[in-house]
């Protein structure tokens, strides 16, 4: 991915100590993050799809046609991102650079890298 070098240049020194974040990652700001997703899809390695559409809107298709979840996207002023889901339930989730690899965490834990 031809940003990497630019969005590490944003990323914040490691400062959180939730979110699974480990020694290697690098947390997203929101300039880096706002780069990464804006108008983007990013798959992930079971092929699930998080599209992030120009005005906020969001669409998560699951892999093997598993159906297509919709809702809107904010980012915040941290580099979260907090997505509402139009059936009423939300999350919010970090962005992290490891190894010149972009990984989304959870709130839970949870790591799911990005494929390239």
């Amino acid at each position: 991915m031809r940003f990497i070098p630019f969005l590490v240049c944003l990323a914040t020194p490691l400062s959180a100590q939730d979110w699974a974040v480990r020694t290697s990652d690098t947390i997203l700001d929101r300039s880096a993050v706002s780069v990464l997703i804006d108008g983007n899809t990013l798959t992930f390695f079971d092929d699930g799809q998080s599209k992030f559409s120009a005005g906020g809107a969001y669409s998560y298709t699951y892999a093997n046609g598993g159906g297509t979840a919709f809702g809107s996207y904010d980012i915040a002023e941290d580099g979260k991102v907090c997505i509402a889901y139009r059936n009423g339930f939300g999350r919010c989730d970090r962005y992290v650079e490891n190894a010149g690899r972009f990984v989304l965490l959870t709130e839970k834990g949870e790591r799911f890298p990005i494929r390239p």
